[in-house]
């Protein structure tokens, strides 16, 4: 597909995030659970905050298949952290 030049800046400035903020926290976080912890309460909006994100640029990926391998790899650490977190709570 053709790339417009909005969305050439829009995956720029998401693909720095997603290597400079959004990667290294998620990998805290899930360092964090896998250790057993809970996720406080900063820690959850912040997760809360990246799987927004990544809802709102699915219509960008059906325009950049390319990139959709990606964001699976990101959802899915997401999704590993997310039930973590969950089964933690549960244990309390």
């Amino acid at each position: 597909m053709s790339e417009t030049p909005q969305d050439t800046g829009l995956i720029t400035v998401l693909v720095e995030r997603l290597e400079k903020q959004r990667l290294p926290l998620a990998l805290r976080l899930k360092d964090k659970v896998d250790r057993g912890e809970r996720l406080e309460d900063l820690e959850l909006r912040h997760l809360q905050e990246m799987l927004s994100d990544a809802t709102h640029v699915a219509p960008m990926l059906e325009r950049h298949p390319e990139y959709k391998d990606l964001a699976a790899r990101v959802l899915h650490l997401y999704k590993e952290i997310t039930d973590k977190a969950l089964e933690n709570e549960k244990r309390g």
